[in-house]
């Protein structure tokens, strides 16, 4: 049984991030908890206003909450007839990280599913995307990133990006490599060519990452770097018509010292295909 936290603001885009992760998953038993984090931001302003108003706010929230989280139970109850799936909810008073964390650590979670609506330009500077803060604070489990509007069909074909500076533990690439065998996916795991020629630790946890995917089908391929790292990635995705892609979450990836760029942060923003991110 696979346990995946789906945590939801009850808006358009993570409805379709639940949408696509129940497809995605369709074939494997699995236990969804679907978690909303209700931070009543306005307490800040009225903590001065006496117990009786703030608690009549709390109660307020929490039974919105709840209310609305019974509604996606009764509508996948009606909607979804899946024999492998069960569902349960979880309403949280707090902020969104600071709930999954605490649900980490009382639940066996296996895949955090979140949806992302992107930005441009200023936003990704001025504004907190959710999803983001949780890849940034939420350090333990896998977290896979649905664009919004996506449309989960197939897994055809999945793209493992590396730059081969870290040794791969098996149960780190276990999220991927599951994936692949479900949907019998061909994956490719590419690599931007930031250096003219690997060094013996790259050569070595390149071979590693062979024995890694055993049993796959898999090729590896270098990349032309234009423009930025993330841009390249979605060129490549764009150009072989990609159905996901994994990226590994390392501190201090040699992509960001070289060039200090937030590879994983921009792919998030940006990305036409679902994200998954493995922890360190």
């Amino acid at each position: 049984m696979k346990n995946i936290l789906l945590p939801t603001d009850f808006s358009d885009n993570a409805w379709n991030a639940i949408f696509n992760v129940l497809k995605m998953y369709h074939d494997v038993q699995c236990r969804f908890i679907i978690l909303h984090a209700y931070e009543p931001k306005v307490l800040n302003v009225l903590g001065k206003k006496g117990q009786h108003r703030l608690g009549v706010i709390y109660d307020s929230l929490s039974e919105h909450s709840q209310q609305e989280l019974n509604k996606i139970l009764a509508y996948l109850k009606e909607n979804h007839q899946n024999a492998n799936h069960t569902f349960e909810t979880i309403s949280k008073s707090d902020n969104l990280v600071s709930a999954i964390n605490d649900v980490l650590s009382t639940k066996d979670i296996d895949l955090i599913g979140m949806g992302t609506q992107g930005a441009t330009g200023a936003k990704q500077v001025f504004i907190g995307s959710n999803t983001v803060k949780v890849m940034k604070q939420v350090n333990s489990c896998p977290i896979l990133v649905v664009p919004n509007e996506y449309n989960f069909q197939t897994l055809k074909s999945l793209v493992f990006a590396s730059d081969f500076t870290k040794k791969y533990e098996k149960n780190q690439l276990s999220p991927m490599t599951e994936l692949a065998k479900l949907w019998k996916s061909t994956v490719q795991v590419v690599h931007i060519e930031l250096e003219f020629v690997l060094s013996d630790k790259q050569k070595s946890n390149q071979k590693l990452l062979e024995d890694r995917f055993e049993g796959l089908e898999v090729t590896f391929q270098n990349i032309d770097f234009e423009a930025d790292v993330s841009h390249s990635l979605e060129k490549f995705n764009s150009d072989f018509k990609v159905d996901l892609m994994a990226l590994i979450r390392y501190r201090h990836s040699l992509w960001e010292r070289i060039i200090g760029e937030p590879v994983v942060k921009k792919m998030s923003f940006h990305t036409k295909v679902p994200l998954l991110i493995l922890p360190e």
